[in-house]
């Protein structure tokens, strides 16, 4: 299943909806030739975003949805993920690798998402997640 460029797939906040953004993420990387390594750090992003835009974003509550599109240039791939929830300050998360928050439930996706893309930003209050990954190196 791939989408056009700026084409969006909109799908309720159930977790079985992962299986369509994880084909979204292969076709896309298919049509790119992206490489083994690549590729592995784009779909734990892609879906470690959509995990937390249907779970902390959208409290998993299935009558909201959660938007997955991407688009390209020459240089890079870029996937944006945006929910109907009420956002969050990522600069408030604390480090999951704090010997005091090993046990905790928060912010791993985020850390996962920061370390594995080139670059990540969030917009509307925390709403939507934007994940670029550079095709030259």
């Amino acid at each position: 299943m791939i989408l056009a460029p700026d084409q969006k797939l909109r799908l309720p906040s159930k977790a079985e909806n992962l299986i369509l953004v994880e084909r979204m993420v292969e076709d896309v990387c298919d049509i790119f030739s992206i490489g083994e390594e690549k590729f592995g750090n784009i779909i734990i992003s892609v879906t470690e975003a959509v995990n937390n835009a249907i779970v902390h974003g959208n409290k998993s509550n299935p009558s909201k949805n959660f938007d997955i599109s991407f688009r390209s240039s020459p240089t890079d791939i870029t996937f944006v993920v945006k929910d109907e929830g009420n956002g969050f300050d990522a600069a408030s998360l604390p480090d999951p690798t704090a010997p005091e928050n090993i046990e905790k439930d928060n912010g791993r996706g985020v850390f996962l998402m920061k370390r594995l893309a080139d670059k990540v930003d969030f917009e509307d209050g925390g709403r939507t997640v934007i994940l670029r990954f550079n095709l030259m190196n």
